[in-house]
C-alpha cells in the first residue's frame, strides 16, 4: 500500500482565545498538487504549523510519509520543503550566506540544481537580506524550500509579494515539479492560482473542511457575479426558471440586479436579449463565490469530503 505524503484524521487544534481547526480529515496522493483553499483566518496556517510539528494537535492525527508530525517532526523535515506564510530571515546575512548556512544542515545539495533554482527565480545573492524588497525575500524563501530537492513541498501563500510575471513562472515551476513526481501542498486564498495548477482542492472555512474536490468539480461549483443595469425596472422572477442562475440582490426597484451564475450562460444571455439591459459587468469568480455553494447562512454544517481517493 502506498503511504500518502500527508494524512490527517479528525485533526483538531484549539486555542484559548480564537478558533483553530476542527476535525480535519483528508489525504494527499503522491505526485499531486493539493490546493488548500480558504480566506484569511480560515485555519490554513494553523493546519500547516501542525503538519510541520510547530503546534501539537489538541486531538486527532497528522502524519507525513507515515511519520507522526509531532513526535517525529525532526525526521520529517528532511523530506519536506517549507515556505511559511510569514517568512523571517537573519537580516544581516546576504542571500548567498543564508543559502550556504541552510545547506550545512542538509546531507547533499546538488550545485547544478541550486544554480538552476537561482537562475529560474532571479534571486539577488550579494545584498544583505535587510536591503531586499519583499518580492526578492520571497524568491529567496522559495529557493531554500526547493534547495534539497525534497519529495514533499508545503507552501503557505508562496506567491505573496511576487510580481505577476514571477507568479506565473513559479506556478509553471510547480507543475514541472509535480510532473517529476513531487507532492505539493499549496495553501492559498487565491482561487485563480489554485485552479490553474492543483489536481484536487481542500476548501476550509472557519476551521472546518467544507469539501475536498477535483479542480473540475471546483470549477463547476463556483459562482461568477453578474451585475445588470436596466433602463426600466425588471422583475427578478424573470430569472427564476434559469438553472444555475440565482438572484443575489435587487436594487433601485429592479433597475439594478446582481446575479450569481454557475452555468447555462448561453441561456441567460438569450434571456437578457429580451430585457432592457443598458450595462453588464461579469466578474471573474472569487473565493467567496465557491462558499456560496456550501454556506447559505452562517453556521451551516461542514460538507462531506468529495473527490477524495
Amino acid at each position: 500500500m502506498t503511504i500518502p505524503p500527508i494524512a490527517v484524521e479528525q485533526l483538531t487544534r484549539g486555542y484559548d482565545s480564537q478558533r483553530g481547526i476542527i476535525d480535519l480529515t483528508f489525504t494527499t496522493q503522491p505526485g499531486e498538487i493539493f490546493g488548500f483553499l480558504g480566506p484569511n483566518g480560515a485555519g490554513k496556517t494553523t493546519t500547516i504549523r501542525v503538519l510541520m510539528g510547530f503546534l501539537r494537535p489538541t486531538r486527532g492525527r497528522a502524519q507525513i510519509l507515515g511519520l507522526d508530525c509531532w513526535t517525529e517532526s525532526t525526521k520529517i523535515k528532511q523530506y519536506v520543503g517549507y515556505v511559511p506564510g510569514d517568512v523571517r530571515f537573519w537580516e544581516n546575512m546576504t542571500g548567498k550566506q543564508f543559502l550556504d548556512f541552510l545547506s550545512g544542515f542538509r546531507h547533499h545539495i546538488d550545485p547544478a540544481w541550486r544554480h538552476k533554482l537561482l537562475e529560474r527565480f532571479q534571486v539577488e545573492l550579494e545584498k544583505r537580506i535587510k536591503h531586499l524588497s519583499r518580492g526578492n525575500r520571497q524568491k529567496l524563501a522559495l529557493v531554500q524550500a526547493f534547495l534539497h530537492d525534497p519529495p514533499l513541498l508545503i507552501l503557505d501563500e508562496p506567491t505573496s509579494g511576487l510580481d505577476p510575471l514571477m507568479q506565473h513562472e513559479f506556478l509553471t515551476f510547480l507543475q514541472e515539479e509535480r510532473n517529476r513526481g513531487k507532492t505539493i501542498f499549496l495553501s492559498s486564498h487565491q482561487l485563480s492560482e489554485v485552479e490553474r495548477v492543483a489536481d484536487r482542492v481542500g476548501i476550509i472555512r472557519e476551521g472546518r473542511l467544507v469539501a475536498v474536490l477535483t479542480v473540475e468539480e471546483l470549477k463547476r461549483r463556483r459562482t461568477r457575479p453578474m451585475e445588470l443595469v436596466f433602463a426600466q425596472p425588471v422583475d427578478p422572477q424573470r430569472f427564476a426558471d434559469l438553472p444555475g442562475v440565482r438572484v443575489l440582490s435587487v436594487q433601485d426597484d429592479g433597475r439594478r440586479i446582481e446575479l450569481g451564475v454557475q452555468d447555462e450562460l448561453p441561456t441567460l444571455l438569450h434571456r437578457l436579449t429580451e430585457l432592457p439591459v443598458v450595462d453588464l459587468t461579469y466578474a471573474p469568480p472569487d473565493l467567496e463565490s465557491v462558499f456560496l455553494t456550501y454556506y447559505q447562512e452562517e453556521g451551516a454544517p461542514a460538507a462531506r469530503e468529495e473527490g477524495a481517493s
